[in-house]
């Protein structure tokens, strides 16, 4: 066989296995988004059941969104959980860039015991913490209040995941600014936060996505209807005796927009962020 039909044969090989791979991840994409089409579809029908036709799906009949924004306080749940996520987001990004910044680049007695005890506290469900958690904000006076609902969101996933950031950043960096009579704050403002700035939109997005899902902890620290947040206001979306999944799905479809669309236009410092985030320095 000559060396030309040796790589006609190769050549015909990988094309082989490039067209089974593309058919294999053509099925894996339509299988993951199967179900927000049905959801999507679904939201256009008033179906009791979760069986449907497409007779029953009409696509300029927006009673069901009608009724969610009007209706049913869901246009007030759904700004209470923009309110909370733009505000978790932005606390948990100052609070966790400021201690892995202390973390990382400065020196005291202890920091590495310090920061495993911090780390620790990942491993603690929180479902073991709510109780007291609850007491501690009843005692305060803080349930139905967005601080209850915002001070949760911040944890120690932030500052370990900015701290690996941050290893990259050069420390001769920054001590040429400190010789140069530049300010700590000045140094971390204007040197540190640019330089990690993929890592930080990596955390707005998994805090938007937890703040936005979170269910058990507004349900159980909000009583009045006012401070309830989307997910709540979903839950209340079923009736005592008939469901119709159409308007459910039709309040589901509406609070998937909105992490969607800011998963779309943030992907590439989402992955770069978390790609870059376990790269030593």
């Amino acid at each position: 066989m000559s060396a030309q039909a040796v790589k006609m044969k190769k050549k015909s090989s990988w094309s082989v296995a490039s067209v089974i791979g593309l058919l294999f991840l053509l099925l894996f994409t339509v299988i993951c988004i199967a179900p927000f089409v049905y959801m999507v579809i679904m939201s256009f029908t008033q179906s009791t059941t979760l069986m449907i036709t497409m007779k029953e799906v009409h696509f300029t009949d927006f009673t069901n969104f009608k009724y969610v924004f009007g209706n049913s306080g869901f246009f007030r749940s759904l700004m209470n959980s923009l309110i909370v996520v733009g505000c978790s987001c932005f606390f948990n990004c100052v609070i966790a860039s400021m201690a892995a910044y202390g973390f990382e680049k400065k020196q005291f007695p202890g920091k590495e015991a310090l920061f495993k005890v911090y780390i620790a506290t990942q491993m603690i469900p929180g479902q073991v913490t709510m109780i007291p958690v609850f007491i501690i904000m009843k005692k305060m006076g803080m349930l139905n209040t967005y601080f209850a609902l915002i001070v949760l969101i911040i944890n120690a996933f932030g500052v370990f995941l900015i701290r690996q950031f941050m290893e990259s950043v050069p420390d001769e960096l920054l001590e040429a600014a400190k010789v140069d009579g530049c300010p700590e704050y000045k140094i971390f403002l204007q040197i540190v936060i640019p330089l990690i700035k993929p890592v930080l939109i990596s955390l707005v997005v998994f805090t938007f996505v937890t703040s936005w899902n979170d269910f058990l902890w507004p349900l159980v620290s909000t009583t009045d209807s006012d401070m309830y947040t989307l997910t709540v206001a979903l839950s209340l979306l079923k009736t005592q005796y008939q469901t119709n999944y159409g308007l459910v799905l039709a309040g589901a479809t509406v609070s998937f927009m909105f992490p969607f669309v800011l998963y779309v236009f943030l992907q590439r410092q989402f992955v770069e962020g978390i790609a870059l985030s376990g790269i030593k320095g």
